[in-house]
């Protein structure tokens, strides 16, 4: 066992993070207004290839105040992947609104377009512009595909649908900043609106945050005003229900610090997984994450998929890698099996409920060393093999 946990996914602060937060204590300017909010927002838009960008608290306040703009409203229908993190569906819900809950594909691990095109168009009726779901008569509002792990949602597919049955489509980009889809960045491929997060573990941190990016220049000026408290002038007139959802200063220091360095970040995760699909390739028991179809994931996670079907023996995985330093968690219990989202709209989920528990992801940080890249491998072929 080694003398410290090799961690799964920690921050790599080794560049100018420290330098730009002393400026901002010697400046005073620590809260949401400062010269560091701006700059961050532009080198966003830049790499996300989008000409407007606004940051925002989290990509959870992101996705909200987005779905908002678009014209969300309490009763209405959002489309969301079931396999995804919780934080997509809560989005939905505080509008008023609920997900309607659809399967992924089992070779990218994205919404199922199959399942999508299969339900607006025999489930749902569409009349003088508006789609309503049959059942229940609820309106149809958006569609919210996710980038999952950073690898890009079949866009080619999903617009059509959303442009034939006039849906504003939100993409859930929270891990996909540096990835790319027919040459293309991600937040270049026509979705209304594309939202990304920047938590403590993600590629490109700010310790939290998220940004909500754009090519329609009006859209992006009121998801502004929106997440700005709705203020208008100078005084105290508010002219919405706003939030309160501005990034500070600090963050967005830290953000442009690690945005100086985002293609050597995004390298090293790719490397990483990289390293993981050829040490385990030739492995019987288990599959490896998948890979983009159409271009180029930024590989936020990495890790493994046991083939034998049990949450016994996945558990069993972590809890040796863990007694040999190794940290490794378990992947996003799909959202259909959650409390808060048991009784919403819903499709077949062969996909997900058969392979979220025997996802292990492993040890990704861009930190990682080569020594500690090797033990991992080596322990978990060990595993492995006490577990046949």
């Amino acid at each position: 066992m080694t003398a410290t946990l090799i961690p799964l996914a920690v921050p790599n602060l080794s560049g100018n993070e420290a330098k730009y937060l002393q400026e901002c204590i010697d400046s005073g300017f620590v809260s949401s207004v400062g010269p560091f909010v701006s700059r961050f927002e532009q080198r966003i838009a830049q790499a996300a290839g989008s000409p407007y960008a606004v940051a925002t608290a989290s990509g959870t306040a992101g996705l909200h105040v987005a779905l908002v703009a678009l014209g969300v409203k309490p009763g209405d229908l959002v489309v969301v992947p079931s396999l995804t993190f919780i934080a997509t569906a809560n989005a939905v819900s505080y509008c008023g609104a609920q997900p309607w809950l659809v399967d992924c594909d089992p070779d990218t691990w994205n919404l199922d377009c199959g399942l999508l095109e299969q339900i607006l168009t025999e489930e749902c009726d569409f009349c003088c512009g508006r789609l309503t779901q049959k059942k229940t008569g609820q309106r149809i509002a958006a569609i919210m595909p996710v980038h999952t792990l950073g690898t890009p949602a079949d866009m080619d597919r999903i617009l059509p649908l959303a442009q034939k049955f006039g849906l504003p489509v939100v993409a859930d980009a929270a891990a996909a900043l540096g990835a790319q889809y027919h040459g293309r960045n991600v937040g270049d491929l026509g979705a209304d609106l594309t939202v990304f997060s920047f938590n403590g573990n993600k590629t490109i941190t700010c310790g939290g945050g998220g940004a909500v990016v754009g090519s329609h220049k009006e859209l992006l000026q009121h998801v502004r005003h929106l997440s700005t408290t709705a203020r208008r002038g100078e005084g105290y007139d508010h002219d919405h229900i706003g939030f309160n959802y501005r990034l500070t200063n600090i963050q967005a220091a830290v953000g442009c610090a690690q945005l100086e360095r985002l293609d050597h970040l995004v390298a090293r995760k790719q490397k990483i997984r990289e390293t993981y699909r050829r040490a385990f390739h030739d492995l019987e028991a288990v599959t490896l994450f998948p890979q983009s179809l159409q271009g180029q994931s930024a590989d936020w996670f990495s890790g493994i998929v046991l083939k034998n079907p049990s949450l016994t023996v996945t558990t069993e995985l972590r809890t040796f890698l863990r007694q040999q330093g190794i940290e490794s968690k378990p992947f996003w219990k799909p959202l259909h099996l959650q409390d808060p989202y048991r009784n919403v709209p819903t499709t077949r989920q062969t996909v997900s409920e058969e392979l979220w528990f025997r996802i292990v992801v492993l040890p990704c940080s861009t930190t990682i060393t080569e020594e500690e890249l090797q033990h991992v491998v080596t322990e978990v072929r060990r595993g492995l093999q006490r577990l046949e």
